[in-house]
């Protein structure tokens, strides 16, 4: 292997975080499904992070104007409106999401789809989740946040923030977990992501360093990805608050 080709494969296996707008817009980045268009329009028109069989997948899906009928999927899906407005429904009830709304659609779930122009939904799919009574659950606008924990004490490089959270879905084994989330400013050290997170930020800005160096600012409106097995540093110099998806195995 030359050097240059032992630099890419580097690369590609380093753990760091994505951003996922830049990823939805570059049609050139990620897999395509290889599905077919014809068998189902909301499952075949899809991109994926590049990222070896795991427990979860993530990408985009960019459909144009039309509707569907989605069957039931073995999964759990996370999902969230880059651009666009889509509706879905299921027993009667139709959830409208335009950008930035966002929703989990649990496991044996099926439900329709219509669109009347492009839409661009990122997802993250969680493979491990048990069989259940599917359906709908969107994620809450402005829900009551209770006190929640705190980054470790080791790490903090500045006093303990205040943490609140809402967790709106928790998959019957724990480990996917869909909510709201907010902190006071804090800065700690690089923590190791034993988990893979999504986020999108409400509020604030929020900037990382991953164990390359390499840094990334993300800011109200920004949808990311921290990859399992990261290593990155967290600093926010004023108040955060996010939608997230957390696949964290148990």
């Amino acid at each position: 292997m030359s050097k240059s080709q032992q630099a890419v494969a580097e690369h590609r296996s380093s753990k760091s975080f994505v951003d996922l707008r830049k990823f939805a817009s570059d049609k050139s980045a990620g897999i395509p499904s290889t599905g077919s268009a014809i068998e189902n329009r909301y499952l075949s028109s899809r991109r994926l992070l590049d990222w070896q069989p795991g427990p979860v997948s993530a990408g985009v899906i960019a459909l144009d104007a039309g509707c569907g009928v989605v069957p039931p999927q073995p999964v759990d899906e996370f999902i969230i409106v880059a651009e666009g407005e889509i509706a879905l429904s299921h027993a009667e009830r139709e959830f409208t999401l335009g950008p930035g709304d966002s929703a989990v659609l649990v496991n044996g779930v099926e439900f329709s789809w219509s669109a009347r122009g492009p839409v661009s939904i990122i997802f993250m799919r969680y493979h491990g989740s048990q069989s259940a009574d599917g359906k709908i659950v969107p994620i809450q606008h402005a829900p009551q946040l209770e006190p929640s924990g705190t980054p470790p004490a080791e790490l903090l490089l500045t006093p303990a923030p205040a943490c609140r959270n809402f967790t709106d879905y928790r998959s019957a084994d724990g480990e996917f977990v869909c909510g709201t989330w907010d902190s006071t400013p804090y800065h700690r050290s690089a923590m190791f992501f034993r988990h893979c997170e999504l986020m999108y930020l409400l509020e604030g800005s929020v900037t990382f360093v991953d164990e390359s160096g390499r840094a990334g600012t993300f800011e109200r409106g920004d949808i990311f990805l921290i990859e399992q097995g990261a290593q990155c540093s967290w600093k926010s110099r004023e108040h955060v608050a996010k939608v997230y998806a957390i696949y964290r195995p148990a």
